[in-house]
């Protein structure tokens, strides 16, 4: 039997994400969230502007950054909005890394006195980090460098927010914020079939026309639905990956367990990946390894 299709697109497919983030007649939408998540710190966003997702290293032998979004502001701010569909070993240290393209890329020669614009990476997660899996209330984390002893902002132009999904439990009557409205439609689009009266407003009835699968054109219906495969098979793989990683790590019951369960966790999701005929470059980025030292692993396979 052929899957039921939705009517509404899943954000948590790359096609479904662009879709309503990335494409310029999506950009009144992007604009609308960025101002709800960022205004207490930031003020009102009047205009973004997309730049170019691919960056290369210095040299021939850096590795690139691929970000899912990539635009600045009118104050020539960068905003990298990155969704993640499934967990990463070291999806925190490549957030880090994806922030130091930006941070390059406004490097001026001779006389230039190292002022800085603002970087902002923002990751919606349709997972919860291990470490924070106890805090069940607490789905949105803002990272700023802070001091140790007094808690306070040390430096404010590097900022990184992630939002865990899964944590955010509201139902649509219990939303209070426009930004609440956000996290709802983010995570629920897909299991909608029509625009709940909550939501009956301007930004959101444009979202929900472009949302809607049924004005696909043939091309993008295909592109969605290999899109939805990649999602799903990516989400097990790496579901699967950490499960037996953990395991392994309880049965060793100690620090150097740990260390062995993550390796293994590693290795599995390799595994996986390549008997879902991941790319390279993908597993790179979905471990936190180079494409060496992933190529070795898969020779040993």
């Amino acid at each position: 039997m052929m899957e039921p299709r939705e009517k509404y697109v899943n954000v948590f497919t790359d096609f479904g994400f662009k879709k309503l983030f990335g494409e310029k007649p999506s950009k009144p939408l992007l604009l609308d969230f960025l101002n709800e998540l960022l205004i207490e710190q930031e003020g009102p966003i009047k205009n973004i502007t997309y730049l170019n997702t691919e960056h290369l290293g210095s040299s021939p032998l850096d590795r690139r950054a691929i970000f899912d979004i990539y635009c600045e502001n009118e104050k020539g701010e960068k905003f990298i909005v990155e969704l993640q569909k499934a967990k990463q070993s070291y999806f925190k240290d490549r957030t880090l890394f994806y922030a130091t393209f930006p941070i390059q890329e406004q490097a001026k020669q001779n006389d230039w006195d190292f002022k800085l614009k603002a970087v902002y990476t923002v990751a919606i997660l349709d997972f919860v980090f291990e470490e924070d899996k106890s805090d069940i209330h607490k789905y949105r984390y803002d990272v700023k460098l802070t001091d140790i002893e007094t808690c306070k902002v040390f430096y404010d132009k590097l900022t990184f927010i992630y939002l865990e999904l899964p944590k955010f439990k509201k139902k649509i009557d219990e939303l209070s914020t426009n930004f609440e409205k956000w996290l709802f439609v983010l995570k629920n689009l897909h299991k909608l079939n029509k625009i709940p009266d909550q939501l009956k407003e301007e930004r959101f009835e444009k979202l929900f026309a472009i949302a809607e699968v049924a004005h696909f054109t043939r091309e993008e219906l295909k592109s969605y639905e290999d899109s939805k495969k990649f999602y799903r098979d990516i989400k097990n793989s790496m579901d699967t990956a950490f499960e037996e990683g953990k395991v392994e790590g309880k049965e060793e019951g100690k620090e150097e367990g740990k260390e062995e369960g993550k390796k293994t966790m590693i290795v599995q999701i390799i595994q996986n990946g390549v008997s879902n005929n991941m790319s390279v470059e993908i597993l790179t980025q979905l471990t936190g390894l180079t494409e060496k030292e992933v190529l070795d692993i898969i020779s040993t396979l």
